[in-house]
């Protein structure tokens, strides 16, 4: 199939669909039949080439389940969308990951350039030190200051509340989500992670005004979850989704959350599976 098999051939989530579809299919072909009369020596043929049919419908399902590259969730009466896709070009808001002190130095030692965070300062910061102004001098952001760490010898120095969101220009919200420890790697424990999903929420909630907001699969590639030795990028989606949930913000339409999924990830999320969220 050209992609990595992720639902299996007897899933259950998979035979019930395709069950609910054959019951479709049953009423019409017992329409038909009622209407057609088939000769005796036909029958035989007949029966097989509607197994035959019926198999191959099954397999067109479970085709289809591995191959897909997007779908979407109503959730609290909001379209949630998750697709394959390159978040810069995806309009309304964007969301970019920094860390706790929103640092922009992109040194490939405090921010990585082959990171969202740092194509994002390289692609669309014409002027760094302008950002790095109006980080300092925003209000919002300022009270949620939650320390000052002076013995930090590269970046800044003032630590931000996980989730905080500093809107920049009508494009993009920069969101602090990481903690970096003693030697600039980024880290989170999972109650760090799932606090700064729900204040992330509570943020966007905020400052979306009616606008459809793009997410990044938060979290993905960070080896450093601590207390996990492995998390998978479906089990951090799936925690994504979650937490919209349980925030009960609602996107009215035509507004609606589109969670992208990279390119090189995309064979590790099963998007079948999660229509089970909801």
């Amino acid at each position: 199939m050209g992609s990595k098999i992720k639902v299996g051939f007897f899933d259950k989530g998979l035979i019930k669909d395709y069950l609910a579809f054959l019951s479709i299919i049953s009423v019409i072909f017992s329409y038909v039949s009622i209407a057609i009369n088939i000769p005796d020596k036909y029958i035989s043929a007949t029966v097989v080439t509607i197994i035959i049919i019926i198999l191959l419908i099954y397999i067109v399902f479970w085709i289809r389940a591995n191959i897909m590259d997007k779908t979407e969730l109503t959730i609290n009466n909001s379209t949630v969308e998750i697709k394959v896709a390159d978040i810069f070009t995806e309009p309304g808001l964007k969301v970019i990951a920094f860390n706790e002190y929103f640092d922009t130095q992109v040194d490939n030692k405090i921010i990585s350039e082959q990171t969202l965070n740092g194509m994002y300062i390289k692609r669309k910061v014409p002027d760094v030190g302008a950002l790095d102004q109006l980080i300092e001098q925003d209000e919002h952001l300022n009270d949620n200051k939650i320390d000052l760490n002076q013995g930090r010898r590269q970046g800044k120095k003032v630590i931000y509340k996980l989730g905080t969101i500093f809107q920049n220009d009508e494009e993009f919200l920069l969101t602090a989500f990481s903690k970096f420890d003693q030697n600039n790697k980024a880290f989170l424990q999972m109650n760090d992670y799932v606090n700064f999903l729900l204040n992330f929420w509570n943020e966007v909630d905020i400052v979306y005004n009616g606008r459809p907001i793009s997410i990044p699969l938060l979290g993905s590639g960070m080896t450093r979850f601590k207390q996990y030795e492995v998390i998978t990028d479906q089990e951090l989606l799936e925690l994504l989704i979650w937490s919209f949930k349980v925030s009960k913000i609602k996107f009215t339409y035509p507004s609606k959350v589109s969670i992208i999924i990279h390119e090189s990830k995309k064979d590790k999320i099963n998007f079948y599976k999660l229509k089970e969220l909801v």
